[in-house]
């Protein structure tokens, strides 16, 4: 199955960057082209606190690592298989794991451990205060997203659809769960939210499903989005990105599909608006955040699904997901721009240049800082002055 997928993937990206024969013909100058930044007053100055390098680019495997966080340190990877952490106020190096395994999905933090997964189908976890391995665990396939733990089960997802959850103490087996697995999805896989009662997670069928972690069994099921259209590529209503917990409100966007909320406890329908994402959905503010297909930026009233701002002006730059901070809206693109916008109707209130080598892993909000991951391996945290 992961075969097919990353030759379908490939083809489909083979046709969608063929530019001019997929969009305008034989001439050069009519296929589309991303979006000239605009200029605009700035509102805000973004200051870089530190930087440092933690890994390998993510080019060769067309998936991104991304970081994550504890209350006083920044876990970071590179696919080459090093595994580091960084103390979140000044970047010091507190220490760095070489694990000599080819890294395709993390990072995770959670009861102590970090936790990061491979293309070879094996978990790590590290004791988060000094990296010592404390254990591995081998899955069925390929790793993408991060692993989450509650400090009693680790959950993992794998490119072939299956949930596993693993003994957090020693990564024996606890139970699975496989997903429904359409002919065509895209290259990337859901990612869990793990409570000390819930596991909820999103599939490449378009359904989230809340879980007892304890057992596996099913607590809830509800379905983001219902497949349309004759062929199986329009057909494709994946959730990839994480669900998004506030308060008891899961908040989920699918590929080609819709973005909603829904109870945590019962898995109620609350509200749906149409909408295409393979990103996670921030929240701030009374207002749900997604980052578009076509690199639109839109906001949503929380409560009611409402649409309250669309931002087309960064139109395919290959955005990242949105992040809050500090009263801003950020997302980065594939040029290495780190772009914030008011939350309150969408304009630029300020811009950083972050690396050449762009920026597609998620962005990672801790506290009043962002930690920005590039292309190039490199890890960067930003405030504004």
């Amino acid at each position: 199955m992961s075969q097919f997928r990353l030759i379908t993937t490939a083809a489909l990206c083979s046709v969608l960057l063929s530019g001019c024969s997929w969009f305008g013909g034989d001439d050069d100058d009519a296929a589309i082209q991303p979006a000239e930044l605009v200029k605009f007053d700035p509102e805000v100055k973004v200051k870089r606190q530190w930087s440092a390098k933690v890994g390998a680019g993510a080019r060769e495997y067309f998936q991104s690592l991304k970081p994550a966080a504890s209350s006083s340190a920044v876990f970071a990877a590179g696919h080459e298989g090093k595994v580091s952490a960084l103390d979140v106020d000044s970047g010091k190096l507190l220490w760095s794991t070489d694990l000599e395994a080819p890294l395709s999905g993390g990072v995770g933090y959670g009861g102590g451990l970090v936790m990061v997964g491979t293309i070879d189908a094996q978990v790590y976890a590290l004791n988060g205060d000094d990296g010592s391995l404390v254990w591995t665990a081998d899955v069925s396939s390929e790793i993408l997203s991060s692993p989450q733990s509650n400090g009693e089960v680790v959950v993992v997802q794998t490119i072939d659809n299956k949930l596993f959850a693993l003994d957090a103490s020693t990564g024996e087996m606890l139970w699975q769960h496989s997903g429904d697995s359409p002919i065509l999805t895209v290259r990337g896989i859901g990612e869990a939210i793990v409570t000390d009662n819930m596991v909820i997670s999103g599939f490449d069928s378009g359904k989230l499903i809340a879980f007892n972690p304890d057992n596996g069994s099913l607590i809830w099921e509800g379905r983001m989005a219902l497949p349309k259209g004759r062929t199986e590529l329009e057909r494709m209503v994946d959730i990839d990105g994480a669900p998004l917990l506030v308060g008891d409100v899961i908040y989920s966007v699918t590929f080609q599909g819709r973005l909603g909320a829904m109870s945590r406890g019962t898995g109620r329908s609350l509200w749906f608006q149409d909408s295409s994402s393979h990103s996670s959905p921030a929240h701030s503010n009374g207002q749900v955040f997604v980052s578009e297909e076509e690199d639109r930026v839109r906001a949503f009233d929380a409560g009611s699904g409402q649409p309250v701002w669309n931002n087309d002006q960064l139109f395919l730059r290959r955005l990242t997901g949105p992040a809050k901070l500090a009263g801003t809206i950020a997302v980065a693109d594939a040029e290495g721009y780190l772009h914030l916008m008011d939350p309150a109707d969408g304009h630029f209130v300020g811009r950083i240049k972050v690396d050449g080598s762009g920026v597609s892993a998620p962005l990672l909000t801790v506290g009043n800082s962002l930690i920005v991951q590039s292309n190039s391996g490199t890890l960067s945290a930003y405030k504004l002055q």
